[in-house]
């Protein structure tokens, strides 16, 4: 006989609504892809970004690398990606 043990726990909190917390009202929102580095986080947020249009046709995206993973986003990036966009996906990849 087979007994199957299911790794999956029960749920501590209740899940909540999750808002957007930009605003997109007049005209194309404008979201913002950090990759942080590790190999393939620009190609993972490639295509976050192609899902993310077809979500939000007309959505207008812009792409950043910050090249090494093991070293935080400089406040100068920060500073120019939050003057450009109105969101931002931050993502790692390994």
């Amino acid at each position: 006989m087979v007994h199957f043990l299911d790794p999956r726990a029960d749920v501590a909190a209740a899940p909540e609504p999750y808002e957007a917390a930009a605003d997109w009202s007049g005209g194309a929102p404008s979201i913002g892809l950090l990759a942080n580095g590790f190999p393939d986080s620009v190609a993972f947020l490639a295509e976050v970004g192609e899902a993310i249009r077809r979500r939000l046709p007309g959505v207008e995206l812009r792409s950043w690398d910050k090249g090494n993973a093991s070293a935080p986003a400089s406040d100068q990036l920060l500073d120019g990606i939050a003057a450009e966009v109105k969101a931002v996906v931050a993502a790692y990849g390994h």
